[in-house]
């Protein structure tokens, strides 16, 4: 048997790290770009953030794939598609993204939460990949997850708005125990992977460092749909038929006019979603 054949069943993902996923409901570390290729990302991207500020700043930070055309690359990326292929099947679209840019010395944390409670899908069996361009550690406030976390119901969570959180509601999920959580330290390049049910969140920055990160949230098949909001995705790999879909165009350059008309759809339609119901709304 071949090397290759006795580690792996999936393109890109070990029997192991597949079987990982569904037991613990994540994968770290999964190597995607080289640190001197992660480098020269994170240089395009800050070369668009400071030619373009109002695309990407902290109140707009989501579908900045639609806007920057090294995202859009890294959105497409083979290594992350091939994974995604190996845990969710031959055909998906992507939702959106995020970007996670924690700055030097900075407050900001994500609390414990679950991805699916208010994305407004027909079923939650999706996957985010999480990319570092820059060192995710302990000190600069890396990923936190509640291993097996997925398997359970939506925990109750509890809009906060508190001032340093980054989610959108600023909201908590509740009775989460926090002992058992697992720090996801990725290099430059590398990426973790999990499941819309986790339970995860992040601490502050304490370093003299930004920490970028960028999440593909989230690849789905397309048997999940839209059930609150519209349908509004990103066509990626094999085929995808959703009744009643818009479907968004690639940049072919950075805050490419058509792309960015798609964003502001995109935008507005994922605030419709996420703050549905909410007694407040911020800026993003």
């Amino acid at each position: 048997m071949s090397q290759r054949s006795a580690r792996a069943l999936g393109k890109v993902l070990s029997q192991a790290q597949i079987t990982q996923y569904h037991e613990a409901g994540f994968i770290s570390p999964v190597d995607v770009l080289s640190e001197q290729e992660a480098n020269e990302y994170l240089q395009r991207f800050e070369e668009a953030e400071r030619r373009y500020p109002a695309l990407a700043h902290a109140h707009k930070r989501n579908n900045v794939h639609l806007s920057f055309k090294c995202l859009d690359e890294l959105a497409h990326h083979r290594v992350i598609l091939d994974a995604v292929e190996d845990l969710i099947g031959a055909h998906f679209s992507l939702w959106a993204t995020v970007l996670f840019c924690k700055e030097p010395q900075s407050p900001h944390y994500v609390s414990w939460h679950q991805d699916a409670t208010y994305m407004g899908m027909s079923a939650s069996e999706f996957v985010t990949p999480w990319l570092a361009l820059t060192p995710s550690t302990l000190a600069t406030g890396c990923m936190q997850m509640i291993p097996g976390s997925h398997k359970g119901a939506i925990f109750e969570h509890e809009d906060t708005f508190a001032e340093d959180n980054i989610l959108t509601r600023g909201q908590v999920a509740r009775g989460i125990d926090e002992t058992a959580a697992v720090d996801l330290i990725l290099k430059p390049g590398q990426m973790s992977l999990h499941h819309a049910r986790v339970v995860h969140g992040s601490r502050p920055n304490t370093t003299a460092q930004r920490r970028v990160g960028f999440a593909m949230q989230s690849y789905m098949p397309p048997q999940i749909v839209q059930v609150v909001g519209k349908n509004l995705w990103l066509d990626i790999r094999g085929v995808n038929d959703r009744p009643d879909t818009l479907w968004l165009h690639r940049p072919q350059c950075d805050a490419d006019p058509i792309a960015a008309a798609d964003r502001e759809l995109a935008d507005a339609n994922l605030d419709d979603i996420l703050y549905r119901g909410a007694a407040q709304k911020r800026g993003y």
